[in-house]
């Protein structure tokens, strides 16, 4: 099982389904600890994570950007389809 390090939440991209609609992911991460690499950057929800191995600095900047970042997110939700992960990482 890989190790990854989450690099923003709430990425949203261009469908490659037939559909053509975006879709919103939970968060984008990249393996760690080899960081980011523009061919390697994996969509995934809260759901695919087994287990928090660390998490990092968190102060009260970070408590109030997640709040405005859930209020968002409620408000978006109806229009954007969510991603969804079709396989295990590789």
């Amino acid at each position: 099982m890989s190790k990854l390090m989450i690099l923003n939440r709430g990425p949203i991209l261009p469908s490659e389904e037939a559909d053509g609609e975006n879709k919103m992911f939970d968060y984008s991460g990249c393996l760690y600890p080899q960081g980011l690499d523009s061919n390697n950057v994996f969509y995934f929800n809260e759901k695919n994570i087994d287990e928090v191995v660390f998490e990092g600095f968190k102060d009260e900047d970070e408590e109030r950007f997640q709040k405005v970042f859930d209020d968002r997110m409620k408000e978006i939700k109806p229009t954007i389809k969510k991603g969804t992960v079709t396989g295990p990482l590789e």
